[in-house]
């Protein structure tokens, strides 16, 4: 993987490192309201979905669609939830968000609906250890 990636300052804060798949760095967003993951090609200078090198993008496809399958799995969610804004950090990264129906945000999009709910040190493990189990059966 490429020596020059170095993760967004505002990702590092706002998140923990759950994993470094094949081509993403997979984090977990510390906000307690929803199972909500970000997945960060670990290519320096990307800040667009359409700028993934061709041979990357399977390998992408596959990493979304893993990391839905375990929040599915870990969670029994109503709905996943894609997104790649970067209006904020435009360093390209893709949140996968596990919803439901009874969620604060519900039907509406998680940004801006209410402020983070930072995990405390047990719930955060436990959210770890229920992704790190799922990523297994995914």
């Amino acid at each position: 993987m490429s020596e020059n990636f170095s993760l967004h300052e505002r990702l590092a804060a706002d998140c923990v490192t759950l994993a470094d798949w094949p081509l993403c760095r997979v984090l977990l967003m510390n906000d307690a309201s929803y199972p909500w993951l970000i997945l960060v090609p670990r290519r320096p200078g990307l800040t667009e979905f359409h700028q993934v090198d061709a041979g990357d993008m399977p390998q992408l496809a596959d990493e979304i669609c893993d990391a839905s399958r375990a929040l599915e799995a870990a969670f029994r969610p109503d709905k996943i939830n894609l997104g790649a804004l970067g209006n904020m950090v435009p360093q390209l990264h893709i949140h996968v968000i596990a919803r439901f129906r009874d969620d604060p945000a519900w039907p509406g999009p998680v940004w801006g609906a209410q402020p983070p709910a930072p995990y405390g040190a047990e719930a955060l493990q436990a959210r770890l250890e229920a992704l790190t189990a799922a990523f297994g059966a995914a």
